[in-house]
């Protein structure tokens, strides 16, 4: 258990903000008959942490394994709703309904119905959709190869009075000759060449026509065209980009190495009559049977919406109920089974202070489930370590979260989360003060603020839903900035004279442009915050940047140090010298070695009014501890400080680190020999 939920009413003891709750492990045994309502109200409480007595059982060995197996397999159909919901363009309802009557086996029931009925829906719209797109592609086949035949008899037409004007023009002694000789010709020596009409994806139609002409040896005559607009594909569903095309070719065998090539290159083919009247017709037909189709496409998708918009009204509710139900097993699961079978017994870890309310639940429990026998709390007494539990709420859940992040404390150690209420905002606001962005921050988390117990129950965003969480932490950030800004006095990055006019003036007219040289003092000193005469600078790094940046580091340090003494704030801790001398003076010497030193540097810096490059003696302490330093010097005796600061550090990390798997293990041998 580690950093715990909000402030639980009146009935609690107040909250001791600087260290975890006192913790005490319990026993509880309960009835079969009343585990599931008990574990559910326990559960909605959220004051125990129960210990696995099953450790040496698999997951498929425990009890309610198939309970489990059953909510795993209904959390599988919410997900297919909630991926049918995504493709469909709709998203559950925000709204979270709870509802006590909802029976977990007719839900298992109505969940499996609604998974059918959408099955089959999907796989008729699927059918209807595939037909519909080939009907489409048929139809664009009629039109584009038609073109072609229409386009070829007209040119052919065309030729043949050509050549029989030129005959008739040029007649000769021989020409009746070669009329007869043509005449005469056996029609069954005559070649009819047969076709192939279809579409191809635009993309291999160059690969499509190469591959015809050389598995053919060019006995193949290809005509393409290109449709405007992306068709959309019966396979795959896509919209593609694709070509028409008619190939003409003699003989059977070409005529399967055609078909080959064709369903390697994802090519539909279509049948095509040659007669004109025929292909009118068949137009009209596809026409028709495209209306028709359409209509019915139409209709399958406003039941599919109709039946997801269903779906979506209830699915936040049904996708809770069956995470808790799922909860509640794997918890009943840790429990072991009393040797009678009729009880469960349950140790766990719980505040002391939840004593009365874990009581009243199991109380609460018995009662709804109808049990003759109530459950049984008592506790136990234990040497082992309890795990650490701080009370939070609204207001300082955030912080604590921020906190537990990088590590939870000890039990009963100070609790860093109270500190970081003020140093997280104001260390944020020291580096980034801005009173026109504090004032933005401020009032977008006003916003949440004032709209929290609306927008709680809603379903929001991953974005929104960690702004939101984060909103009081926002607020401080927000207050901390205008502070720090009325003192950098920076208003989206612009100085304002809010406090009166600048102390300083130029002296001449040649210093119109500077911004600190040539400004002499004319007037007494700006009554808060910095000069706006101090806000642009000439040197090498911005004033007010260099200003903000020192500044977080000294308090960024100081913040470390206190972090570190806090941590070891323990007298359990204090105990032990191996403690003190293997984990908390090594941490001092190494955080201090470096930046403590470039803190001192800062600050002796600011007070003598040098201009020594701090980045460049940090730098060089490292990769030439021994140069002399030069202008960089800041006192005496520095280069020799600089170099025992060094080997401080550098012993500092096998002092550190190395003899702390010992202690560890020394601790560990001292707990199990307590045991």
């Amino acid at each position: 258990m580690g950093d715990g939920g909000g402030d639980r009413g009146g009935c609690c003891p107040p909250m001791d903000l600087f260290r975890s709750e006192p913790m005490q492990l319990v026993q509880l045994i309960i009835p079969i008959e009343s585990a599931h309502h008990t574990i559910s109200y326990l559960g909605d409480l959220g004051l125990i942490q129960f210990k696995d007595l099953n450790v040496e059982k698999s997951p498929f060995q425990r009890t309610y394994a198939a309970q489990i197996k059953k909510c795993a397999e209904m959390a599988r159909k919410l997900r297919f709703f909630k991926e049918q919901m995504s493709k469909a363009g709709l998203s559950p309802s925000a709204k979270i309904m709870m509802r006590d009557d909802i029976d977990m086996d007719d839900l298992e029931v109505k969940l499996g119905e609604l998974e059918a009925e959408l099955v089959e829906i999907n796989a008729n719209g699927e059918k209807l959709q595939r037909a519909y797109s080939e009907l489409a592609e048929y139809k664009l086949v009629l039109h584009k190869a038609g073109e072609f035949f229409y386009s070829t008899r007209s040119s052919a037409t065309a030729q043949q009075r050509e050549i029989e004007a030129h005959s008739i023009s040029e007649e000769s002694v021989d020409t009746p000759l070669l009329l007869e000789q043509e005449m005469s010709t056996d029609l069954s020596k005559q070649v009819k060449l047969g076709f192939l009409a279809g579409l191809v994806p635009r993309v291999k139609s160059m690969a499509f026509e190469r591959i015809l002409f050389r598995a053919t040896r060019g006995n193949v005559f290809l005509r393409q065209s290109a449709v405007e607009d992306p068709v959309t594909d019966p396979v795959s569903g896509e919209k593609i980009e694709k070509n028409v095309f008619v190939v003409f070719y003699s003989g059977e065998k070409v005529k399967n190495k055609i078909l080959k090539i064709c369903d390697a290159f994802g090519a539909n083919r279509y049948s095509f009559p040659e007669d004109l009247g025929k292909q009118a017709q068949m137009i009209t037909e596809v026409s028709g049977r495209l209306s028709e189709l359409k209509t019915t496409v139409d209709v399958g998708l406003l039941h599919r919406g109709n039946l997801l918009q269903t779906i979506g009204d209830q699915f936040e509710q049904w996708n809770l109920l069956v995470r808790k139900e799922k909860s509640i097993y794997h918890t009943l699961n840790m429990l072991s089974i009393d040797v009678t079978k009729k009880c469960l017994v349950a140790e766990g870890w719980s505040p002391t202070f939840a004593t009365k309310q874990i009581q009243d639940a199991l109380q609460r429990a018995t009662f709804d489930s109808n049990s003759q026998v109530g459950a049984i709390f008592q506790v136990l007494h234990t040497i082992e370590s309890p795990p650490t539990y701080f009370r939070t709420n609204k207001f300082t859940s955030a912080f604590q979260e921020i906190v537990d992040a990088y590590g939870v404390a000890k039990y009963q150690e100070a609790n860093p989360g109270v500190f970081t209420i003020v140093t997280f905002p104001f260390l944020f606001a020291v580096m980034f003060g801005d009173w026109g962005h504090g004032l933005c921050l401020l009032l977008a988390t006003l916003f949440f603020i004032i709209r929290e117990k609306k927008l709680s129950n809603q379903k929001l965003g991953d974005i929104t839903e960690m702004t939101f969480g984060g909103r009081y932490v926002i607020m401080m950030m927000a207050l901390f900035s205008i502070y720090t800004g009325l003192i950098y006095n920076e208003f989206f990055s612009v100085p304002f004279e809010l406090f009166g006019p600048s102390a300083y003036a130029c002296r001449d007219l040649s210093c119109r442009d500077a911004s600190t040289a040539g400004l002499i003092k004319v007037r007494r000193t700006y009554p808060f915050g910095v000069d706006p005469a101090w806000h642009g600078s000439r040197s090498e790094l911005p004033f007010l940047n260099s200003l903000k940046m020192k500044m977080s580091i000294l308090i960024g340090v100081a913040q470390m140090n206190l972090g570190i003494i806090l941590s070891y704030f323990n007298a359990k801790f204090f105990q032990n010298s191996l403690n003190i001398w293997f984990q908390f003076v090594p941490q001092m010497i190494f955080l201090n070695s470096l930046f403590g030193y470039l803190s001192v540097l800062i600050i002796v810096k600011w007070c003598t009014g040098s201009q020594a490059d701090l980045y460049h003696i940090m730098i060089y302490m490292f990769l030439s501890p021994t140069d002399d330093l030069g202008e960089n010097q800041l006192f005496i005796g520095q280069k020799t400080a600089q170099i025992v600061l060094l080997l401080l550090a550098l012993v500092a990390v096998p002092w550190m680190l190395l003899p702390k798997p010992f202690l560890m293990k020394k601790q560990h041998e001292e707990v199990v020999s307590a045991c």
